[in-house]
């Protein structure tokens, strides 16, 4: 099952037989509102903290996933999920409202793609039959462990991006309807030594065309072989940088299929608010398992590569000056039909 250096091909091939996303007010007003299962109005969504807001999210995408599944609560045999805040707590208190077998990740916000791998390794191995993968990021919660409260209005340089109010859940299972999931290529640390936080795009694109060369290296395929390859959220700079990067590895993505999450989810008119595009876990999960996935039945794709990106910062390593360490594990998702 191990292709070369870091991929697993699922000979099994493990089925998303269900998906589901939940977005903020902001990303109502963005170009892929109509993509979201359910947009909230405010970033309250009634709770009485932006944290327990967060888990709010991660409970509603995995309710509707299940549903949409046409499954029960109990029928969930796994739940694989992580997000941004200290201890991953919105995916733990989220876990324990599902009260399925829980193993907690952190990746960053690479953490969508690194659970829908995980989850299609077990599905695969049949050490499961249906497995819950997801993530949720909170803009009002996040910005405030990693970069200032927004009530501060602290000033951005426009290499920073814009932490989406989002999750995104997708439901793997052995049989059934739906986009299969092919392959995973799992990423190592890289760390080009920036140490700042609102540059995360310029941080994230190595780890991004570290693991993209290594997808295509240990397959022996052409990235014409997808229909799209899209990167989580490396926004405007890091998109750029990727590009770059990939053509100085002779690796040259035709740009009409190479895109990023963060460029996707805001409008142009939203370019003040988000500078460099969006981030968060919840962004490329969100763009992936609705935009992406729904152009897909849509008969638009065939084949997908999605490269989610993590910097694997926290604020003590940020007070001790440590740099960033990066990483991005991409996984393929091809059509049934």
């Amino acid at each position: 099952m191990l292709h070369g250096h870091q991929t697993w091909i699922f000979n099994n091939q493990p089925i998303i037989i269900s998906t589901a996303t939940v977005g903020g007010p902001f990303e109502a007003q963005g170009p892929l509102a109509d993509d979201f299962d359910l947009l909230h109005g405010d970033l309250w969504l009634g709770q009485d903290s932006y944290e327990k807001a967060q888990k709010k999210m991660l409970e509603e995408a995995c309710a509707k996933a299940i549903q949409k599944g046409g499954l029960q609560k109990q029928d969930i045999q796994f739940f694989l999920a992580g997000d941004l805040l200290n201890q991953i707590i919105s995916s733990s208190f989220a876990a324990r409202t599902m009260a399925a077998p829980f193993l907690g990740l952190y990746g960053a916000c690479s953490s969508s793609m690194e659970s829908l791998a995980l989850g299609a390794l077990i599905v695969n191995s049949r050490a499961g039959d249906y497995v819950l993968c997801g993530t949720v990021s909170h803009n009002a919660a996040v910005e405030k462990q990693f970069r200032y409260p927004t009530e501060y209005g602290a000033q951005k340089p426009p290499t920073a991006q814009w932490t989406a109010t989002a999750a995104g859940v997708a439901l793997l299972a052995a049989a059934g309807e739906g986009p299969k999931v092919t392959c995973a290529t799992i990423g190592r640390i890289v760390d080009m030594g920036i140490t700042d936080p609102y540059n995360m795009g310029g941080a994230m694109a190595p780890a991004a065309v570290d693991t993209i060369t290594a997808h295509f290296r240990d397959l022996r395929i052409d990235p014409r072989e997808y229909d799209l390859i899209a990167t989580g959220d490396l926004g405007r700079v890091g998109h750029e940088i990727a590009g770059d990067l990939l053509k100085k590895h002779g690796l040259g993505i035709p740009a009409d299929i190479f895109t990023d999450c963060g460029l996707l989810i805001y409008g142009p008119d939203q370019q003040s608010e988000v500078l460099a595009g969006g981030s968060g876990c919840g962004c490329s999960a969100a763009v992936a398992y609705g935009h992406i996935l729904n152009r897909m039945k849509k008969g638009e794709l065939r084949k997908i590569l999605i490269v989610a990106t993590g910097a694997l910062l926290s604020p003590l390593s940020y007070q001790q000056k440590e740099s960033i360490p990066c990483i991005a594990h991409a996984v393929s998702i091809a059509s049934n039909h």
